[in-house]
């Protein structure tokens, strides 16, 4: 079964419709093939990038926390306000063929993989947190896994440049002193 039904590169926040006295907000999207879908209730993670498209924060959204339309309204307000103009989706729930999306079974009956829909997302995030190393994140949720740190062998040695000059001087001494030598 695929965790990631869907996903969507760099939207501009500035395109994100948030809604009037006329019209309730969306994140539509098109795809090839595809009706039009609103992401609006999606459930998965997201990174927020930068005006230099630098990745800048990892969140999630849905299952338990608000739906990808709601978590980036947000950030539209408090410290991450004017720090973001893109954000990047991957979503759990897919799109049907009339363009909604997916109803998904709610709390811990909902498996994927032996992960519940909770836990995956926690685990997806933890992952991109990780890896990518956003400066706005505190750290990433793989507390269920252990880390380990890579081993130096004692056989091993590191070469500084001060180690490295000292040894090229007194190769070149005995050059000079092969030289000056009488034939």
């Amino acid at each position: 079964m695929r965790l990631i039904k869907n996903w969507g590169f760099q939207w501009q926040r500035k395109y994100i419709f948030r809604g009037n006295a006329a019209a309730a907000g969306h994140l539509k999207g098109d795809a090839p093939g595809k009706r039009r879908a609103d992401f609006k209730e999606q459930i998965g993670v997201y990174v927020l990038h930068d005006r230099n498209e630098r990745i800048i924060y990892v969140g999630q959204a849905g299952y338990g926390k608000k739906p990808l339309f709601t978590r980036l309204k947000q950030h539209m307000v408090g410290r991450l306000a004017d720090r973001w103009e893109y954000f990047t989706w991957f979503g759990l729930l897919e799109v049907n063929n009339d363009g909604s999306l997916s109803a998904v079974a709610a709390g811990p009956s909902a498996v994927v993989s032996r992960f519940t829909y909770s836990h995956a997302l926690n685990v997806l995030e933890g992952i991109l947190i990780e890896v990518i190393e956003p400066p706005l994140n505190k750290s990433g949720k793989l507390k269920e896994a252990r880390e380990y740190s890579q081993v130096i062998d004692s056989g091993m040695k590191e070469v500084s440049n001060a180690t490295l000059s000292a040894g090229m001087r007194e190769i070149q001494r005995k050059l000079d002193k092969l030289a000056s030598r009488p034939s």
